[in-house]
C-alpha cells in the first residue's frame, strides 16, 4: 500500500508524463518519461500475445539479433595490396574467408603467379563466384548445389530467393567452396613430380633452340635428366591407355586421368605399365632411357588438358 504522502505527490505531477512505480523491500522507485516519446520495434500487424510472449528486454535482444543477421550477410568488398612473402592462403586466414573465395573474385588462374603489388579484392565473407548456366536458374536451386544457406545466398545478391536469373549472370555464393580438382590446378598441386630420385631440368615447356638443329622450335613438356634404371611413377591415378615406340618419344606411355586430363612419359629404357591397366601415384610405370629423339637419358614428361599441351611446372606439386 502507498502512504498518503505518496498518493498526494503523485496527484501532483502533470499529465504530460508517464508514470511508473514499483515497490522493492522498503523503497518506492518512480520513472518519469515525457509522454510523447516514440520508438521500439515496429511490426506489420498486432502482435498475438500468448503465456509466452517475451518481455521487453528479451524483445531487445531479438531486434538487436534481427540486425546483426542482416549486417552479417551484407556482401561488401575491400582492397588488399599483396606484399612480399605473401601467400594465398595466409591472406585468406588474415581476412576470414577461405582460399577457395580468393581464387574465384580475383580470377587467379596460379596462385605460385601473384605478384608483389597486385592489388586483391576481399569480399566481407567466404565463398565463390557463380556464372549462371541456364535461364530460370534461381538462388534457391543454385545453393542446393553448392548445400550452402539459400536466403543468404538471396540477400548477399540483393535477389529475391524464386527470383528467375539469366544465363551468363555472375552471383556470390556465400560460404560456397571449388570443387577440388580446380583448387589443386590452380595451387599448383594436381599432379605429383613422376621420379622419386634427384633429377636435374634440361628443357623447360615453351619455345627453346633444338638440340638437334639449333632452330627455334616449341618444346610441349618438360626434360628431367638423371641415371638411366630410375624408376617412372604415375603423376596421378589413371588409366594407361596407349603404350609403344615413337621416333620422337621413344618408349612411351600415355595414361588418361580425370578431368579432361592425359600424360605422357617418353625415352623410357623399359616399359613396365600395361595398356588398359589402372595406375596410382605409387604405381612404377616405367624407368628412364635415351630412346627415341633424345641426347641422353632423361624422362620427357607432358600433360594435356582436353587435349591440349599446358606447362607441367604449373601444375606439379
Amino acid at each position: 500500500m502507498l502512504s498518503k504522502m505518496t498518493k498526494s505527490i503523485i496527484k501532483k505531477i502533470s499529465l504530460s508524463f508517464v508514470i511508473a512505480a514499483s515497490i522493492c523491500g522498503t523503497g518506492i522507485y518512480i520513472s518519469l518519461q515525457p509522454g510523447n516519446g516514440k520508438g521500439g520495434l515496429e511490426m506489420p500487424a498486432i502482435p498475438q500475445y500468448t503465456s509466452e510472449t517475451t518481455d521487453s528486454e528479451d524483445l531487445a535482444s531479438s531486434e538487436k539479433a534481427e540486425t546483426e543477421t542482416t549486417e552479417d550477410v551484407a556482401l561488401t568488398y575491400k582492397a588488399y595490396r599483396v606484399k612480399k612473402g605473401d601467400m594465398i592462403g595466409v591472406i585468406a586466414e588474415q581476412n576470414n574467408v577461405t582460399q577457395d573465395t580468393l581464387i574465384s573474385v580475383n580470377n587467379i588462374r596460379a596462385t605460385r603467379l601473384i605478384q608483389v603489388g597486385q592489388y586483391l579484392k576481399i569480399p566481407s565473407m567466404p565463398g565463390i563466384l557463380y556464372t549462371v548456366k541456364k535461364d530460370g536458374e534461381t538462388p534457391i536451386t543454385i545453393a542446393e548445389k553448392y548445400g550452402v544457406d539459400p536466403v543468404k545466398c538471396a540477400f548477399a545478391n540483393n535477389l529475391e530467393d524464386k527470383e528467375s536469373l539469366k544465363s551468363g549472370s555472375t552471383l556470390f555464393i556465400p560460404d560456397a567452396e571449388m570443387d577440388w580438382v580446380t583448387r589443386q590446378e590452380i595451387n599448383g598441386d594436381l599432379f605429383y613430380i613422376p621420379l622419386r630420385a634427384r633429377y636435374r631440368l634440361t628443357s623447360y615447356f615453351g619455345w627453346r633452340s633444338s638440340p638437334f638443329t639449333s632452330r627455334r622450335q616449341f618444346h610441349g613438356g618438360i626434360d628431367m635428366a638423371c641415371p638411366t634404371g630410375t624408376p617412372i611413377y604415375a603423376a596421378l591415378a589413371g588409366k594407361v591407355t596407349s603404350v609403344g615406340y615413337s621416333n620422337v618419344y621413344g618408349n612411351y606411355v600415355i595414361i588418361t586421368h580425370h578431368s579432361g586430363y592425359k600424360t605422357l612419359y617418353g625415352h623410357m629404357s623399359r616399359i613396365i605399365a600395361t595398356r588398359g591397366q589402372y595406375v596410382t601415384t605409387n604405381s612404377m610405370i616405367g624407368r628412364v632411357g635415351s630412346t627415341g629423339a633424345s641426347t641422353g637419358p632423361h624422362l620427357h614428361f607432358t600433360v594435356y588438358k582436353n587435349g591440349k599441351m599446358v606447362n607441367p611446372l604449373n601444375l606439379l606439386g
